[in-house]
């Protein structure tokens, strides 16, 4: 019986066999260990990562000031806003990774391998979402050094970190998609503006009622002013209106249902 030995360039060779199930997670799990390694070789932006939301809290809360129509303790309206604000911001380390691995060949490289489509993308958001949370443990207690508390249920805690979550998650995706489709690294940059008028036209620093009519209809459109509203709400603060939960539950999975399939799409026909 001949046998049929595959050289290296050879199209017929076969790829190495592979279970169903548990490969997708060991795949994903591989490569959100690689994100993780990428920390240890640049803990500088890391750090950046960290600190960059901090001095936006300590500005706002003690040298800018502001609160215009808040009933209450400013500082108590204050975090919960930024704790939002900073779910939205940052998404630039994650989508550079992108374009730089797309523009290297890297992606390509981990395509021709036996490997889950999609577990490159999978384990870049997993890595910032770990960063993600070690941001709010972070950002959390510098508001409890400066005399922030959250005054509800350690279940509604909980519940308002969860909605932050949930928020940074679907923002996550739409900004793979946006880095796949710039293509470049100098074009983040550019997509990368187009946050900025998400995370200040909400309701991070100051209610709507301040605003004027129609700015604040925008402002409370915003799905960054649900999820603050929300959090609020949960957190027992000043500028919580009960009800938002739903919106805040509603709005980032309904931009999850379209940016992450067509971020997936997108990356199984960089190829074709």
């Amino acid at each position: 019986m001949s046998t049929y030995e595959a050289s290296p360039g050879d199209s017929r060779a076969p790829r190495a066999s592979r279970a169903p199930g548990a490969d997708v997670l060991t795949d994903c799990w591989t490569m959100t260990r690689r994100e993780l390694a990428h920390w240890a070789r640049q803990p500088v932006q890391v750090l950046v990562g960290l600190v960059f939301p901090v001095m936006l809290l300590l500005m706002f809360g003690y040298l800018i000031g502001g609160g215009r129509g808040v009933q209450g303790d400013y500082v108590d309206f204050l975090v919960p806003g930024m704790l939002a604000l900073t779910m939205a911001f940052g998404l630039e380390g994650t989508m550079l990774a992108v374009t730089q691995d797309l523009n290297k060949g890297v992606i390509d490289r981990f395509r021709s391998m036996p490997m889950t489509n999609g577990a490159v993308l999978v384990g870049r958001s997993v890595a910032d979402m770990l960063q993600s949370a070690l941001g709010l443990a972070v950002l959390i207690g510098v508001g409890y050094a400066i005399g922030w508390r959250a005054h509800g249920t350690f279940a509604a805690f909980l519940g308002a970190v969860g909605l932050l979550l949930l928020f940074r998650f679907a923002m996550l995706w739409i900004g793979i998609h946006l880095a796949m489709v710039a293509g470049k690294p100098e074009m983040v940059q550019a997509v990368q503006i187009l946050v900025w008028p998400v995370g200040f036209l909400s309701n991070a620093f100051a209610t709507p009622d301040s605003m004027p009519g129609w700015l604040g209809t925008v402002v409370e459109w915003n799905p960054m002013s649900q999820t603050a509203t929300a959090v609020r709400d949960l957190f027992g603060g000043p500028g919580g209106e009960p009800g938002h939960v739903w919106a805040a539950v509603v709005w980032p999975l309904a931009l999850l249902a379209v940016f992450l399939p067509l971020a997936v799409r997108r990356f199984g026909g960089l190829s074709k």
